[in-house]
């Protein structure tokens, strides 16, 4: 029988050890408790909190007699076998998981998930709710709980209760509870899913998130620079201005990374352009002034947020921006004929005729030339309620 047991938790260990990829069994988050259960009573003993990470642990259970000692704890039996995936045939055969001593005396016990469920055994002796129940009498006992495998242990749990009740009817027992969890590396970090989660849906309320049709790929490329820099326990005891300044630092990096800053930009131009054919200058300013504080503006904003300036009846402003535009590229010439426009209706004919006459034999496009686009502009302005009385008169000095 004791081959048997032998070779049974060597089998445990296998399993564990091609189970597990990445991880540490953590002695020193171990739970070791020794206890005292009066004859025909109930104890409980609750585990110290599992490490973040925990998807696995092995216990062992061993009953003493009076003054009787542990040959070897279960964490010294571990030191045998630091990284399970490592374990030779040869130190496996030297592992053994069951006590080697134990008394005479014999227990049943039953393992919960919750102190609620726990108590309610201590009270009734109920076991209906527990995740492990051992009822058959033991003197020794050893088991491995895995996530995948047992409903004791679920992500993020945090202890697990034992239940014991003796089964000496005149004498008290002396049990000795042992658990040591497994520490899956990359879990260990706290970035469980809803943790993830939370980061991202954290970030898509950002300002600059919500200017994308779609920031999902922003948004995960932020929580994938944190959680690589960060476990999440230690970016949760950031300050607030501390967490809003790594969403700043990194959305500045991921905006360019995921080629969202193109999209946007794209988007911008759309919808200012959408504005414009509707006669919704304002708006149209707006996207364009986005585009230019972000650095972004090409030649065309320049001569578009111009242009809707002038619509606007804001020749100063139109003015400023076109000159910003003509900096950019000094031969775009529908930046020349808008600041021409600017000129005039602001009351400087002399600066809007040299413009007027210094391009008049050029086209402004391919296939639109200077004069031809003259008199669309001034049918334009006009349907705007945009009136001037040298509009004529330019007309006349392109003739």
């Amino acid at each position: 029988m004791k081959k048997i047991l032998t070779l049974l938790f060597i089998s445990i260990f296998y399993q564990s050890a091609f189970a597990q990829k990445d991880g540490y069994w953590d002695k020193e988050r171990a739970t070791t408790k020794e206890i005292v259960v009066s004859a025909r009573d109930r104890i409980l003993i609750k585990t110290d909190d599992f490490p973040v990470g925990t998807t696995e642990l092995i216990y062992r259970i061993t009953l003493l007699d009076e003054n009787q000692q542990l040959a070897s704890s279960l964490v010294s039996v571990l030191k045998a076998i630091p990284d399970p995936t490592g374990i030779s045939q040869g130190s496996a055969g030297a592992v053994f998981v069951v006590s080697k001593i134990s008394g005479t005396d014999k227990c049943k016990y039953a393992v919960f998930s919750s102190a609620e469920l726990a108590s309610k055994y201590k009270e009734n002796g109920k076991k209906d709710k527990a995740c492990l129940v051992q009822d058959t009498p033991v003197s020794k006992d050893a088991k491995r709980l895995s996530i995948d495998k047992s409903a004791c242990l679920k992500p993020g749990i945090g202890n697990l209760w034992f239940g014991f009740e003796s089964t000496n009817w005149v004498m008290k027992q002396k049990i000795i509870l042992e658990v040591v969890p497994w520490v899956d590396t990359k879990l260990s970090r706290g970035w469980s899913l809803e943790n993830r989660k939370y980061i991202i849906n954290q970030v898509k309320t950002s300002a600059l998130a919500r200017k994308m049709a779609n920031s999902d790929d922003f948004c995960i490329c932020i929580q994938e620079k944190i959680q690589k820099q960060y476990k999440f326990q230690e970016f949760q005891k950031l300050l607030a201005i501390e967490q809003q300044k790594l969403y700043k630092d990194f959305g500045n990096s991921c905006f360019d990374e995921t080629g969202a800053s193109g999209v946007l930009y794209s988007d911008l131009r759309k919808q200012a352009s959408t504005f414009v054919k509707k006669g919704d200058y304002g708006n149209a300013i707006a996207q364009y002034t986005a585009l230019i504080d972000a650095g972004k503006a090409n030649v065309l904003d320049y001569n578009a947020i111009g242009e809707s300036y002038i619509l606007t009846k804001q020749y100063g402003k139109a003015i400023k921006f076109l000159k910003e535009g003509e900096k950019l590229d000094d031969a775009e010439l529908l930046v020349k004929l808008n600041l021409a426009h600017a000129y005039l209706l602001n009351n400087n004919y002399s600066s809007a005729k040299a413009i007027y006459k210094e391009y008049q034999s050029q086209n402004v496009t391919d296939s639109v030339g200077w004069t031809q686009k003259i008199k669309l502009d001034f049918e334009t302005f006009k349907k705007a309620g945009i009136q001037n009385n040298d509009f004529e008169k330019v007309l006349r000095l392109m003739n």
